[in-house]
């Protein structure tokens, strides 16, 4: 009995011998600090609380501020005839907003109208008479059409363009069709002269207009709304992308397993006879 536990001991790591062995199988992860997951948790906090926190106090400053100033103009233009319906209506939160939105929908449909575009050349007519003012006019009514007017100005898709030299590519939002004079010079370039917008990193709201031949471009298929979040972000957030070839291959895949016959294996179970012993 002896031998045998001196033989087990022999087998066995004792001390500090067997405890650094079994140390060094082991893989043990490693333990984040209390400060590390407080940093953790506040960067976390940032990234949820700061886009809330920055809408709110846009969106605060603007019924406040401009949309404030707007209602109380509208509703000191309205006449008092001193009736309660009129007291009530003032007290109304926001009603020269909306009494003011009703009249600029009105002018926009008079604008529409024959009678309407007389005034309106009439009126640009004495604009640009002015010397000051008509540079004023333009500006502003340039960048109205721009923002606001639906029309073959606006992105339509996003690419990839060469910029700013050979070999390096940046992303672009597709503004349309060269027109004018611009695509007539360099239409022994490319038949079809696009006109493409490739912002700044990371403020995408400024950039550079070239004018590249539409057969230089490669088209993405994310979306406006997507390529400018990844402008903003630095290239960091990037929309979520499934290769068509391989969404095709798998379909093919379950078109050939579903059209293969299934073949059924039947296997018959026989009772096996017990063998009884005979004696003598």
């Amino acid at each position: 009995m002896s031998e045998e536990k001196k033989s087990e001991n022999s087998d066995r790591p004792d001390g500090a011998a067997g405890a650094k062995e079994r140390d060094t199988t082991l893989i043990k992860p490693s333990r984040s600090s209390v400060l590390t997951n407080l940093r953790n948790n506040f960067f976390a906090g940032i990234v949820v609380t700061a886009p809330i926190g920055i809408t709110a106090a846009i969106v605060y400053w603007f019924l406040t501020g401009p949309m404030s100033r707007l209602d109380a103009f509208v509703k000191r233009a309205i006449p008092d005839g001193g009736s309660n319906l009129e007291t009530i209506l003032r007290a109304f939160p926001f009603l020269g907003v909306i009494v003011a939105i009703v009249v600029i929908i009105l002018i926009g449909a008079f604008a529409k109208n024959f009678i309407g575009r007389a005034f309106l050349k009439a009126g640009e007519e004495l604009l640009e008479a002015l010397p000051v003012v008509r540079t004023l006019y333009r500006f502003f009514k340039n960048v109205f059409e721009t923002a606001l007017q639906q029309s073959a100005r606006s992105f339509k898709e996003v690419a990839l363009v060469e910029y700013p030299r050979p070999g390096s590519w940046a992303i672009a939002f597709v503004v349309g069709d060269a027109k004018g004079e611009i695509s007539h010079t360099l239409s022994d370039v490319s038949e079809r002269m696009m006109s493409v917008f490739v912002p700044t990193v990371p403020n995408p709201t400024s950039g550079f207009l070239l004018f590249v031949p539409r057969s230089a471009m490669r088209p993405l298929s994310m979306t406006v709304e997507d390529a400018a979040k990844t402008v903003f972000s630095i290239g960091l957030v990037t929309p979520e992308f499934h290769d068509p070839a391989d969404a095709i291959k798998k379909l093919e895949a379950l078109a050939a397993a579903a059209a293969s016959p299934k073949r059924k294996v039947f296997r018959i179970s026989v009772p096996r006879r017990k063998k009884t012993s005979q004696n003598g």
